[in-house]
């Protein structure tokens, strides 16, 4: 797919300081999460798996070790080629724009997780996303998308914090602006200021139902916490929506 303008991700997620700011994210809890959803939805050896917006492959490594066939893909290349690298018979990495099909009809599962949705300007592309998605699932096939809980953010947002990293302090400011929850990354390194924008669509659970029924799909449960708990609006940390193909 080729895009004509540069879209935030594109730098910000290639960039070393990305990397950087996010390097203590907590393995216990991808890892909790991951198991829980491998036993609710049981997923098995037999199964193929297709890890969207995989980063640099930490959780398809994961699931790869528990025995299944996975696959991941990621819009950064150089988070796949550093991927690929843990890469075997059972763990494949390519770099993909999830706005595109993948390959069709080719996979049991597709798991997105940790907020890896709602990065485009317009509600359009974000269905095109879910078609796409639909489209690359087989006849029954699941698709577990892992999001914020717009609900609880609006009320809870933490509006400015510093993170300190590999002797980088980084300012954060979030906002909400026109529907889309804003995060403004600033830092001063090597004799310069350098500024970052995050910007995430307050995606509701009404608007996420909607593509899903557009695209053929029907959402079966929504869970709270990565403890698998279902989910209550004003309380849950997160919306995880699991949707069968129809």
């Amino acid at each position: 797919m080729e895009r004509k303008t540069e879209e935030w991700f594109d730098t910000w997620f290639d960039s070393p300081y990305y990397h950087i700011l996010y390097k203590h994210r907590d393995e216990e809890e991808a890892r909790m999460l991951l198991d829980n959803l491998v036993n609710h939805l049981h997923m098995a050896p037999k199964h193929k798996i297709l890890d969207l917006a995989c980063g640099k492959g930490r959780h398809s490594i994961y699931l790869n070790q528990l025995g299944l066939d996975v696959e991941g893909v990621d819009l950064s290349e150089q988070n796949i080629t550093y991927a690929q690298r843990f890469g075997n018979d059972r763990l494949h990495f390519a770099k993909h724009d999830m706005r595109e099909v993948y390959k069709r009809e080719a996979f049991d599962f597709v798991v997105n997780i940790f907020t890896s949705f709602g990065y485009f300007a317009s509600d359009k592309e974000h269905q095109k996303a879910i078609q796409a998605i639909g489209k690359s699932l087989k006849p029954g096939g699941t698709l577990i998308i892992d999001f914020l809980n717009v609900y609880k953010i609006r009320h809870q947002l933490e509006p400015e914090t510093i993170i300190y990293s590999e002797n980088i302090e980084f300012h954060i400011r979030r906002k909400i602006e026109n529907e889309v929850i804003v995060k403004e990354i600033s830092f001063w390194e090597k004799e310069r200021t350098y500024r970052f924008e995050e910007r995430v669509k307050a995606l509701t659970r009404k608007q996420f139902q909607q593509f899903f029924e557009h695209a053929g799909m029907k959402c079966r449960e929504i869970l709270g916490d990565y403890e698998m708990n279902p989910f209550v609006k004003e309380q849950s940390d997160r919306m995880i929506f699991i949707v069968d193909k129809i």
